[in-house]
């Protein structure tokens, strides 16, 4: 285990991770400390607070990623039919072209 100090919110915390994680676990810390930031002012609230307003605008993001790349699943899925009507469409006629060339 390696240790990787944190610096959220002008606050720092010492967390503890695999070998090889640690750039990793700071990017992290940094989206972390980012939403913090971006919240405007945030004097007078608690530490405990601030990272469950952070927790919830990521848990937001999330969902709203998995949201649309649901969306984008089944969209693909209705297409499919026709996609493998097309493709029967252009085998057919790669076929038809093989056979006039071959017959000319």
């Amino acid at each position: 285990m390696t240790n990787v100090e944190l610096s959220i919110a002008g606050r720092s915390y010492r967390v503890a991770c695999s070998p090889g994680e640690e750039a990793h676990l700071q990017r992290l810390g940094t989206l972390i400390d980012s939403k913090i930031i971006g919240m405007g002012n945030v004097a007078g609230h608690s530490e405990a607070r601030l990272l469950l307003y952070a927790a919830l605008l990521l848990a937001d993001e999330l969902h709203e990623a998995t949201t649309e790349q649901a969306r984008r699943a089944s969209s693909l899925e209705a297409l499919a039919p026709s996609l493998e009507g097309l493709a029967a469409l252009m085998e057919s006629l790669a076929t038809r072209v093989e056979e006039a060339t071959s017959n000319a």
